[in-house]
């Protein structure tokens, strides 16, 4: 903006380019566009990056092949992992991803990274329970009182 406020004082392109610190072909690009565009075609843009290869009816469908778990399309575990996902992806769709680009996908349709908890298979939810509220509170430490 400063540079194109130079340039319509009459400065030439090479003085403002020294002026702004920039090279004249910067200056000559923005003087054209400003030309062209005026004060908006000068403001910043965020570039958009790359056309994503699958499509949002294939993401949707994506979702809902998740939501039926590993196993039923071939895993041994109910553990989806990076690697499994990318390698569903490929077999669906015929979309080859690194496991990084699976993951940005994944969070943009609102899944996250969970550790899976370890729990025995034997546990007994109720028993637990009564441990806590009864057992847990008779031998937790309690603040001892001043000397």
């Amino acid at each position: 903006m400063r540079a194109v406020e130079m340039l319509e004082q009459g400065k030439g392109v090479c003085e403002v380019a020294r002026e702004v610190g920039v090279r004249s072909g910067s200056v000559s690009r923005w003087k054209a566009m400003y030309q062209q565009g005026g004060k908006e075609a000068l403001k910043a843009k965020r570039h958009p990056g790359g056309q994503s290869r699958m499509t949002i009816e294939q993401k949707t469908d994506l979702l809902d092949r998740l939501a039926q778990g590993p196993r039923a399309h071939g895993y041994k575990t109910d553990l989806w992992t990076l690697r499994r996902v990318t390698d569903l992806i490929a077999r669906i769709y015929g979309i080859g991803y690194d496991p990084s680009q699976v993951w940005r996908i994944l969070r943009s349709l609102g899944w996250s990274c969970q550790k899976p908890g370890r729990w025995a298979r034997e546990r007994d939810e109720a028993a637990v329970e009564r441990w806590r509220r009864k057992e847990w509170p008779r031998i937790k430490k309690s603040p001892q009182s001043g000397p």
